[in-house]
């Protein structure tokens, strides 16, 4: 495998970590919660009365193995933040996929106004 494919299999992985954290509804609440400032487990337990407080732990972990969210120690308490940086590979990946998507539109639009209909 060369250098570069072993790059797109590494960024393909990323990116299917993320996206299967991504895919739970909980987990992207928990996310918005933690994009601007730091907070603890307990915390965001709050906001979710629906499900038990270890099960929001567990959600956490998922979005911390995902590098989606960091986790600082402070004294007996866990503080969540928001790891944005983790979103680069998915962002890259739509935006290429728009990026070949809006070329194949200009190629159809600039074919047409030629009048060639093919």
């Amino acid at each position: 495998m060369n250098e570069s494919s072993a790059a797109t299999l590494d960024r393909d992985t990323d990116i299917d970590r993320v996206a299967d954290a991504l895919s739970v509804s909980t987990r992207r609440g928990l996310l918005r919660l933690v994009r601007t400032s730091e907070r603890t487990a307990g915390d965001l337990a709050e906001h979710f009365p629906e499900i038990s407080r270890p099960a929001v732990s567990q959600h956490l972990r998922v979005l911390s193995d995902a590098g989606l969210v960091a986790v600082r120690p402070d004294g007996r308490r866990r503080l969540y933040s928001a790891r944005v940086e983790a979103l680069s590979p998915v962002s890259t990946f739509i935006d290429e996929m728009w990026r070949d998507r809006l070329i194949d539109l200009k190629r159809a639009a600039e074919a047409r106004e030629r009048g060639d209909h093919s």
